[in-house]
């Protein structure tokens, strides 16, 4: 692994880090949201080759979804 891609492994884990600490005061329905478009996300970049409107739009539906489950 290059020096760069290992920087941005480094990064990606930090973001991951601090993001979590922001989870500690939402909601159940706040954090299924939250994991909702995450998923959404990886699934419409991953369904579309890396489209930016595919990754967008799988958060949007996995968002909506997340939101929509203990409801």
């Amino acid at each position: 692994m290059s020096t760069i891609q290992k920087s941005a492994v480094n990064a990606v884990a930090a973001i991951l880090v601090f993001g979590l600490a922001g989870c500690a005061g939402m909601s159940q329905q706040d954090k299924n949201t939250a994991i909702g478009a995450g998923v959404g996300a990886i699934g419409g970049s991953v369904l579309t080759g890396g489209s930016t409107v595919g990754t967008v739009g799988g958060a949007a539906v996995g968002g909506i979804i997340g939101h929509e489950i203990n409801k």
